[in-house]
């Protein structure tokens, strides 16, 4: 117990530093190499010097992500209530593929699944499996997608795969995330097949989305990573329905507006999809890995992820293992209970609506910088910054703000042009950090 107690301090003081330490790393990754790289041990260490080396030596070269003054990746930090749940699922160290392999897990994950149901305003009949993260949940949802539209055309695709089966077309927005089309080529439909569908602004225009009636998957978004922007999914909603397509929402971060009464508008709509994908380890704030994939027919999601073996429970009841494709995995769902119970229905909406209302104070202080224009409308939690219409100042700038340890955040590119992205998505970032920010790049200006 001495080793678990030393590393609980050990934690702890990271935790502490992280208002206040450079939120880049202090030493890079061959420091770290070069300290660890030594023969393996021939009869081992003791535990406890063991992770006394690991924190002296890694500790040091971690992002502070956690912290408040971090703004790259979409990125939340980690709400105390999760990061301690989440020590007890490494304690408990359970299976949790099954009922029979961890009944204790199985129940937080079918609670869990009906919170999150709730909080998002999804259909009360869907099922929910817990992912690595928003790639695995876009896949899942992809692979279920298939599943369901194949059989319509009486194909089973799970027992005689892809060869000689109706072909699947795929449409996505201009600005779709790269996860989405990963996923796409995991599910063997192509990334490079998919119709793309003009996005002005990152959102989707539902008059080009000119629909056949074969098998279709249309793959929208709440919350372009980007500019943060929603495409219309009502109308979307509209135009799948009348052609019989898929309709599934990527909303890493962007869904977790549904449960916030003054954002809901921009995301109305996408409980008539059939699946989504979110990530809890964005917005919500849970550790990772922490991702949502969510299929409105549970039936099919059981179909197109389920595993039988002799040895393999077949009951009637929920069985996470139908859920997700994985069988060896840790119980994720306790740390997104926990975080759910930590805030509840009201400190989520909070959560987002401050994060919303900071980025509008970033966006508001930037444009007062000389040379700054900012990119984008600001209707979540994204900002897009550029500086004197210039890709090498853009790049110049966002060096100096990394170099300075003020902040940390990334540069992209948008329609052609470099820029840089501000993610508010820390449920400890204040107005003070907001200001340190601007300050940051008002100092790194020549």
């Amino acid at each position: 117990m001495s080793l678990l107690r030393r590393a609980a301090e050990l934690a702890e003081d990271h935790l502490a530093s992280l208002p206040e330490r450079p939120v880049g790393e202090s030493t890079g990754y061959e420091d770290v190499v070069a300290a660890l790289d030594e023969p393996l041990p021939e009869s081992g260490e003791e535990p406890v010097d063991v992770v006394e080396r690991l924190a002296a030596v890694v500790a040091p070269a971690t992002v502070a992500s956690p912290g408040p003054r971090y703004f790259g990746f979409v990125t939340g930090g980690v709400l105390p209530a999760a990061l301690a749940a989440d020590w007890l699922v490494s304690a408990w160290d359970q299976n949790a593929f099954s009922l029979v392999s961890s009944p204790a897990a199985a129940a937080v994950e079918a609670v869990t699944e009906r919170w999150v149901l709730e909080v998002l305003g999804l259909p009360e009949s869907a099922g929910v499996g817990f992912t690595t993260g928003a790639t695995a949940a876009n896949l899942t949802c992809i692979l279920a997608a298939r599943h369901a539209l194949l059989a319509r055309h009486g194909w089973d695709v799970e027992a005689d795969g892809l060869a000689g089966a109706p072909p699947i077309t795929v449409v996505v927005g201009e600005h779709v995330h790269a996860s989405m089309l990963v996923a796409l080529r995991y599910a063997g439909l192509g990334a490079g097949r998919a119709v793309r569908v003009p996005a002005p602004g990152g959102a989707m225009d539902p008059r080009e989305l000119a629909l056949a009636d074969g098998p279709t998957i249309v793959c929208a978004q709440a919350g372009e990573v980007n500019t943060g922007a929603c495409d219309p999914l009502a109308a979307i909603a509209d135009a799948t329905r009348e052609h019989g397509a898929w309709l599934h929402v990527d909303g890493a971060f962007g869904m977790w507006a549904a449960a916030a009464p003054s954002l809901r508008h921009l995301v109305r709509g996408a409980e008539r999809a059939d699946s989504w994908a979110v990530d809890a380890h964005k917005w919500l704030n849970v550790p990772y890995d922490g991702g949502l994939a969510i299929v409105a027919d549970r039936g099919t999601l059981n179909a197109a992820m389920g595993i039988a073996a002799d040895y393999l429970p077949q009951g009637a009841a929920r069985e996470p293992i139908a859920h997700v494709p994985e069988s060896s995995r840790r119980a994720r769902a306790i740390p997104v209970y926990a975080a759910l119970r930590q805030l509840g229905r009201a400190g989520i909406a909070e959560l987002v609506e401050r994060n919303c209302a900071l980025a509008r104070r970033a966006a508001d202080g930037l444009r007062e910088l000389p040379g700054a224009e900012i990119l984008n409308d600001v209707v979540l939690n994204q900002v897009l910054v550029r500086f004197d219409d210039d890709d090498d100042a853009t790049r110049a700038a966002v060096d100096a703000v990394q170099r300075s340890g003020e902040a940390w955040l990334g540069g992209t590119v948008w329609e052609g042009r470099a820029a840089i992205r501000v993610s508010v998505s820390n449920w400890s970032t204040t107005e003070a950090d907001i200001d340190r920010l601007v300050a940051a790049f008002a100092a790194a200006r020549p």
